[in-house]
């Protein structure tokens, strides 16, 4: 691997999308979350204002901007409200796209979560904090592991489950993941691989950046890539590598 700033112009040269992870690269790492009876309270973290002009930027340049996240829609339209017109939103680890105000299914996950979701809410454990709302995966968000969670999972053969340090995801195998949708988003715009540019920095962005042409980890310690984003000092993936982008491309 190469820190970004071995991403030269002549390496972008067919780069016509660009990928972004959320937690970690565009804002910083963590939810919090609180569940009590009927009432769920979480903080919604926003883009800064220095990323809000970087985005429009790359937009002017004539690049494509994706932000793909395990999150659900309505939260990132509302993180990324300011950006919205020059961006798409790939959400619940690549099940949908959001596109000129348009909805892409790229899977539908009903049948086989209907029966799980459930058992999963019976789950009684002091490290589970809540669930996330979401539409087509499973969100459980944790102080830590729960052995529990992860039995029922795997009494289900086409279910997976992730624990990302601080919730677990629980999807279908094969047709739900961030890889599943950024290959199914290609085929929509009549884009190839090799126009692909994606940054992750977790392990469940692992097919998500092998099925771009152009691999970024914004923790080479998690997640291996062609490039690397240096983890120094309080700037975000995203605005280093931002920055790079820009400074090649009005060279």
């Amino acid at each position: 691997m190469q820190p970004i700033n071995y991403l030269t112009k002549k390496v972008l040269t067919n780069i016509k999308l660009i990928i972004f992870d959320v937690d970690g690269v565009l804002v910083p790492r963590g939810t919090k979350i609180e569940q009590k009876d009927n009432w769920t309270t979480f903080e919604t973290k926003r883009i800064a204002k220095k990323q809000i002009e970087q985005i429009k930027k790359l937009h002017e340049l004539g690049l494509l901007i994706n932000i793909s996240s395990g999150r659900g829609l309505y939260m990132l339209q509302d993180m990324f409200r300011e950006i919205l017109p020059f961006t798409s939103l790939t959400y619940e680890n690549g099940s949908v796209t959001w596109f000129d105000g348009n909805l892409i299914q790229h899977t539908n996950s009903y049948k086989y979560l209907r029966e799980i979701f459930p058992k999963l809410q019976k789950v009684s454990s002091k490290h589970i904090k809540g669930f996330e709302p979401k539409e087509f995966i499973i969100t459980i968000h944790c102080h830590g592991q729960v052995r529990q969670i992860e039995d029922i999972v795997s009494e289900y053969d086409n279910l997976y489950t992730v624990w990302n340090g601080e919730a677990y995801d629980i999807g279908v195998k094969n047709i739900q993941s961030k890889g599943y949708g950024l290959t199914a988003f290609i085929k929509h715009l009549k884009l190839k691989k090799e126009n692909v540019l994606a940054i992750g920095d977790n392990h469940n962005d692992k097919e998500l950046i092998e099925c771009a042409g152009v691999k970024i980890t914004a923790d080479k310690d998690r997640l291996k890539g062609d490039f690397y984003v240096p983890l120094e000092g309080e700037l975000l993936p995203a605005d280093l590598l931002m920055k790079q982008i820009i400074k090649e491309l009005t060279k």
